[in-house]
């Protein structure tokens, strides 16, 4: 992908047009700075928080609006703007709720450019992938509506980093919803995780678009994506295939189920079959893991290499002893023509993959 264009999809809010938007949102008209949610002198609720860069809200950084609303049930309204810094949502700050006012997820970017090989400021060493999040999320029951999450730190423009993860957003919390959402990075761009071993956490995300190349959908978290478009990026700086992944769960612990992937799409810049599909991530500190994906009822572009879409990120612990399936997919990176590789559901055990048997009693809310 051409350096010039990554930076412009996080300039500002014309440039964001060039990066995808979920079918069903083409079309919105922008609003005036809080849309239909009202201005600071018409509250939605006494919990009711309005950010604007420009000063037209009463904080002009989300971080700041964060501290001011850590305890439970704040709504967050963000004007449309980029909010270049870092967020870090506490644990105590539970369901709480952020709405991007225009109602386009393009015209509200939170977005930074840290990297695990970052130096950290005070000489204390390097970021890490988790302190690469330019968002970090630990409540309960947080919820985003029609917001970019980014972060656009470039390999080529740090030749000389070895820690290529930049994380966009770090989801840690159980009832984690995020809804007509973006989420732009390259590796690690979206980490759908818990907040321990021992911690359950599911997660949903419905109508949201997630682009990257190497492992951009990771983590232990039991998580559903539904109506989702996932997008490969085009890697230059690789002679061959496979250029990257796209999910690398890492199941584990108190979380008895991962990924299910439904009625989604994967398209792709890169070229035809040089993507896979998923990679196992058994992390060195928790050799009990037992990633688990399902991508049903999904087109799966060209991008995706439909004779082996699966891989080992460790010889040690092959995608074949994980559990890997499919049902009902579609398009050609969907084409079964090494059946050992391609391990299927019958339509009996499909009824056991559902957003309902995943998420168990929490129904998250839809907001049109």
């Amino acid at each position: 992908m051409p350096l010039s264009r990554r930076r412009l999809l996080v300039a500002g809010a014309s440039a964001l047009a060039l990066a995808p938007l979920p079918a069903h949102a083409a079309g919105r008209t922008p609003a005036a700075p809080f849309g239909r949610y009202g201005s600071p002198a018409a509250r939605l609720t006494g919990r009711t928080l309005y950010v604007d860069p420009h000063g037209r809200g009463d904080f002009t950084t989300v971080q700041a609006a964060v501290t001011a609303a850590a305890a439970p049930g704040h709504t967050l309204v963000l004007a449309p703007g980029v909010y270049r810094e870092t967020v870090a949502v506490p644990a105590t700050a539970t369901e709480m709720t952020w709405i991007g006012a225009s109602g386009d997820p393009r015209d509200t970017v939170i977005v930074h450019d840290n990297a695990a090989g970052t130096p950290r400021p005070d000489g204390s060493g390097t970021y890490g992938t988790s302190g690469s999040a330019t968002t970090l999320v630990r409540p309960d029951g947080f919820t985003a509506h029609r917001i970019t999450f980014a972060n656009d730190w470039l390999r080529a423009d740090h030749p000389g980093v070895s820690g290529t993860q930049a994380v966009a957003i770090k989801v840690l919390g159980d009832r984690s919803a995020f809804h007509h959402c973006r989420f732009l990075g390259h590796q690690d761009t979206l980490y759908a995780d818990s907040g321990a071993l021992g911690v359950f956490a599911r997660h949903y995300y419905a109508h949201c678009y997630v682009e990257g190349d190497v492992d951009f959908v990771f983590g232990r978290a039991t998580a559903v994506f539904e109506h989702c478009h996932f997008r490969t990026l085009d890697r230059t700086d690789l002679p061959s295939a496979p250029y990257g992944f796209v999910f690398a769960p890492s199941t584990a612990g108190a979380n008895p189920r991962g990924y299910l992937v439904t009625r989604s799409r994967i398209s792709s810049e890169a070229p035809d079959a040089f993507y896979k599909l998923a990679r196992p991530w058994v992390p060195s500190s928790d050799l009990t893991a037992r990633p688990m994906l399902t991508v049903r009822d999904t087109w799966l572009g060209p991008g995706i290499d439909a004779v082996a879409p699966y891989t080992h990120m460790r010889e040690a612990h092959p995608w074949q002893a994980m559990r890997f399936a499919e049902y009902a997919n579609h398009g050609p990176g969907a084409v079964v023509s090494v059946p050992e590789n391609r391990p299927r559901l019958t339509a009996d055990e499909a009824a056991a993959h559902t957003r309902r048997t995943y998420l168990g009693d929490w129904t998250p809310y839809e907001r049109t």
